[in-house]
């Protein structure tokens, strides 16, 4: 793909913006949000998805929230909170005042019910891990809650900033069953569900009364928009021509090669962030047949040309990855550097010969009757179809024809808990080493969102010395030692690093990217049409 392919993309936003029809605005305080995906469910517990984590944070709130800087922590429906001087017990005191969409007064017994259920094992949480090795969480009065660790934490209020940790209704969720996060939500955030029709729209209206958010937002009132809809939109010329036809008012799901031409667009804005860090990659579940062998994983990371990926594919506007996190994040082992995995297809070649995968008589390399075949799962949308393919082009011309399924969002996440495939593509969020290492490399995440079946105990223990670390220098070699490890076992193959991009109506106030878990407006507090 070269970029001779800006001209058709031109001429395509004359063509749809006479075709194309999206909801618009009903009136001044109504937007529509477009993006790429949906979520398989909105319960905060349970979806790992960036696009649940966007209503989540709208729609509900967390006992603390992470500043725009994405490294102080910030008041949430705690006012303040203090910590033991051991680090096992957090004392959170609520703000007065708050309460659900349904009118009820929010207390300490709902937070304590809330992570209670998140890591009780029958609530089976992808993500349990995040709230820490919980003792206990008690409810001292109706305004107090006690946090109990069995052991330090050092990144728990981090954790505690995340949609996962959106506190819930117990009688909403009684009253739901299964169909909790699916059917309804009964948040204290700043917007309350109304409807969700999946794969298509989700409809919040703002919470009337609201006055409890975070102090960094300077918002001290309800939030500004009386009804957001954030409206799915698969195809990326779409989501294109929605922005510059003001069909659409906000989306960080522009397309790279798109941004150039929104940076000149008069009606537009376009916003970006470093502070946090996004990364797309692929991941080998090593008891396949095929990528069981850390030889054809080691050749396919050779075969691939991430450079000309960032570059022609994705316009220059993401940084090609040879690390699975970026090198720039906190706890990255340096001494790594010279040693990842870069483009050079004719060593991918010579491995494969080596390890005994020879070409076969249609080119294929075979080994023991054994066509090197392997399935990748990829989610739907027009993202990962381009770069799925790229991949499947730089892998045929070593011999290895990888096979491609794509899957909605709403049923790709279930897809990707099986053991069906042997490659599956995701993109990820993560401030750090240690955020990123135990959601994917613990053998208790298998088989989500450990999909690669990677279980080593001495993983496993080295997450668990970094988690509890009581200083940054303990923390850092834990966690530098597990980087060595899977990078060494080819566990994954890295693509590219994304920066956080908004595009926005000129109409609206400038907005700041976010970046809690790449939800970039946050909790829409800030959306604003200028005066």
């Amino acid at each position: 793909m070269t970029r001779n392919i800006k001209r058709p993309l031109a001429m395509g936003l004359a063509c749809l913006a006479a075709t194309t029809a999206l909801p618009g605005l009903l009136s001044a305080q109504e937007i529509t949000i477009v993006r790429e995906v949906d979520s398989n469910n909105y319960e905060p517990q349970k979806s790992t998805a960036r696009a649940a984590a966007e209503v989540l944070f709208m729609i509900g709130d967390t006992l603390v929230s992470l500043s725009p800087d994405m490294r102080t922590i910030s008041d949430g429906l705690a006012r303040e909170w203090e910590v033991s001087d051991d680090q096992l017990t957090y004392t959170f005191h609520l703000k007065d005042g708050i309460k659900f969409c349904d009118g009820k007064p929010l207390t300490a017994q709902d937070v304590a019910y809330t992570m209670k259920r998140w890591v009780d094992p029958a609530t089976n949480s992808p993500v349990a891990w995040r709230a820490g090795v919980v003792d206990d969480v008690v409810a001292v009065d109706d305004k107090t809650v006690e946090y109990r660790l069995k052991e330090p934490f050092s990144e728990l209020l981090y954790q505690l900033t995340q949609s996962f940790a959106t506190i819930i209704d117990k009688d909403n969720v009684e009253a739901l069953g299964d169909d909790f996060g699916v059917n309804g939500f009964n948040g204290t955030g700043p917007y309350c569900w109304e409807s969700w029709t999946p794969r298509d729209k989700m409809v919040m209206t703002r919470h009337e009364g609201y006055n409890w958010g975070p102090a960094f937002y300077g918002n001290d009132g309800a939030a500004h928009m009386a009804k957001i809809t954030w409206q799915v939109v698969p195809e990326e010329n779409t989501r294109t021509v929605a922005l510059v036809t003001g069909q659409s008012d906000v989306t960080q799901y522009i397309p790279a090669i798109a941004l150039s031409q929104m940076r000149t667009q008069p009606n537009l804005e376009v916003h970006r962030s470093d502070e946090a860090f996004w990364t797309y990659f692929m991941g080998f579940k090593i008891d396949k047949e095929t990528v069981s062998d850390q030889a054809v994983r080691a050749a396919i990371n050779l075969a691939v040309n991430q450079e000309a990926l960032a570059e022609d594919m994705m316009f220059g506007e993401v940084e090609p990855a040879y690390s699975y996190i970026s090198q720039a994040t906190l706890d990255w082992n340096k001494d790594l550097d010279d040693g990842l995995l870069r483009y050079d297809p004719e060593k991918a070649k010579a491995i494969l010969d080596d390890a005994g995968w020879l070409p076969g008589p249609d080119g294929i390399r075979q080994k023991d009757g054994v066509e090197l075949r392997p399935l990748v799962y990829v989610f739907g949308g027009s993202t990962w179809q381009k770069v799925s393919e790229f991949v499947q082009a730089e892998l045929l011309k070593v011999g290895i024809n990888m096979e491609i399924q794509t899957f909605d969002a709403t049923v790709a996440w279930g897809k990707m808990a099986t053991q069906e495939f042997d490659v599956f593509a995701m993109s990820y969020p993560y401030i750090s080493a240690g955020d990123a290492l135990n959601l994917y490399f613990r053998s208790e995440n298998i088989p989500t969102p450990n999909r690669m079946n990677w279980d080593d105990a001495e993983t496993d223990q080295l997450l668990s010395e970094g988690k509890a670390a009581l200083s940054a220098e303990a923390r850092a070699s834990s966690y530098g030692k597990v980087l060595k490890k899977v990078h060494d076992a080819a566990l994954w193959l890295p693509l590219y690093h994304e920066p956080m991009f908004i595009v926005q109506s000129a109409k609206l106030e400038s907005i700041a990217p976010h970046n809690n878990y790449g939800a970039g407006l946050y909790k829409g507090l800030g959306l604003k049409f200028k005066e």
